[in-house]
């Protein structure tokens, strides 16, 4: 009986108010599989366009998007969101805008989709790449950004230090002097064979990790973000008050300094992902609840505050 509650539960936990349709995305160099998420009477006034954070992201991310689909569609809006090609470790910033900008493009094209009001969703590794997009195009009705950082040495360096806060001083100094180590060799313009001979690191970057990191490594918002200004899209600024990646102080400050009254920002209880932080301190939490009930994963009021802020755009 136990068992067959439990599969009760996940069903329901599992059951959104939305249809999903699996599409293919032509773009420059190749096809990109996507979901079309909609509302479930199939009407929207709007789509919105998810755009990944780091990593080999399915379109769904196994599931954890449906929440936010769903939040969506509540709005009235249909979601786009494709898996990352095979090929994402050679992608620069600006390869991943042209993309985006391609798939929205593509999908003005495409029959019966609702693309007066276009919104952009980007998490994470995304802040590099939203404000290139809006700066390059005049037809975005709002911007949500979900845990951006600004600059990528400054968040990496961040990141290793929230990770060794009960870190022994002498640990810490040892893993602060690798970090300064591969920032010399990235400067430096050293190849994989170099780094993996020079490195200290226990857990060194694989062949492919290593060329992604040279080519971004020296990626800042803050350009594209000034760029982006003079658009006046309306932007949703999401950040988490217990992210242990990315310096939320610096980022509301960046946001708010470039975008002015332009930007909203809105703070949770919330871990990186805007999941509640429970869910990435304990990995048996998380499991269970990303099976059982996926929306329960994200910190309270971070999907009601993403629904109104999407039900106030303008048609």
């Amino acid at each position: 009986m136990a068992i067959l509650g439990l599969a009760v539960v996940a069903v329901v936990g599992n059951d959104y108010r939305i249809s999903e349709e699996r599409l293919t995305i032509d773009v420059a160099g190749g096809r990109l599989d996507a979901v079309l998420a909609r509302p479930r009477d199939g009407t929207a006034r709007g789509l919105v366009v998810m755009v990944h954070g780091d990593g080999p992201v399915e379109a769904t991310h196994h599931g954890l998007y449906r929440p936010w689909f769903e939040a969506a569609a509540d709005a009235g809006f249909a979601t786009l969101s494709w898996s990352k090609r095979a090929g994402w470790l050679t992608q620069t910033m600006d390869d991943r805008a042209r993309e985006v900008g391609a798939a929205i493009d593509w999908a003005r094209g495409l029959a019966g989709l609702p693309t007066g009001t276009v919104v952009l969703w980007g998490a994470s590794q995304a802040g590099w790449v939203l404000p290139k997009v809006v700066a390059a195009r005049d037809d975005l009705a709002g911007i949500v950004a979900v845990s951006p950082a600004i600059n990528w040495l400054r968040q990496g360096r961040y990141h290793l230090l929230a990770e060794l806060r009960d870190a022994s001083p002498a640990d810490r100094e040892r893993a602060v002097a690798v970090s300064d180590q591969t920032r010399r060799l990235l400067d430096d313009g050293a190849d994989y064979a170099t780094y993996r001979d020079a490195t200290a690191d226990p857990e060194p970057m694989d062949a492919a990790r290593w060329g992604f990191v040279r080519l971004n490594y020296r990626s800042d918002a803050t350009a594209d973000l000034i760029a982006a200004q003079d658009k006046r899209v309306p932007t949703l600024l999401m950040l988490g008050n217990h992210d242990l990646n990315v310096d939320v102080a610096e980022t509301a400050g960046t946001y708010q300094r470039i975008l002015g009254p332009d930007v909203r920002v809105e703070r949770f209880d919330a871990a990186h992902s805007m999941a509640r932080p429970v869910m990435e301190r304990s990995a048996p939490a998380g499991l269970a609840t990303g099976i059982l009930w996926p929306r329960a994963l994200l910190a309270d009021g971070v999907l009601d505050r993403y629904r109104s802020y999407l039900e106030q755009l303008p048609n």
